[in-house]
């Protein structure tokens, strides 16, 4: 003899699919947020040590960047972090300052 669940009310459904979002929502803005400070942070320093504004602290600080985040997953992910996220970061600075 089976014993038959019934089907949850669309709006307990509802409900479910919206807390759900929401926890993802919090996990994204968490991760984003980290990988914004450690950039900016990380160009900031070589910003102040090179005392110049270009497209090589883009890419510096988007490769050690990449890097630190990738670090726990081995020296072959590692290397692709770091040129990843290096040549997104130029590429995104690029963008900028051709804009204006």
């Amino acid at each position: 003899q089976h014993l038959h669940k019934p089907e949850p009310k669309l709006k307990e459904q509802v409900k479910d699919v919206f807390k759900d979002m929401g926890k993802k929502s919090y996990s994204s803005a968490k991760n984003f947020a980290v990988v914004a400070a450690v950039y900016t942070g990380v160009e900031c320093c070589i910003e102040s040590y090179r005392a110049t504004n270009d497209l090589y602290n883009s890419a510096s600080a988007g490769c050690i960047t990449g890097a630190i985040l990738a670090a726990k997953n081995g020296p072959r992910l590692t290397v692709g972090g770091c040129a990843g996220f290096a040549a997104f970061s130029t590429a995104i600075d690029w963008y900028m300052r051709e804009r204006h």
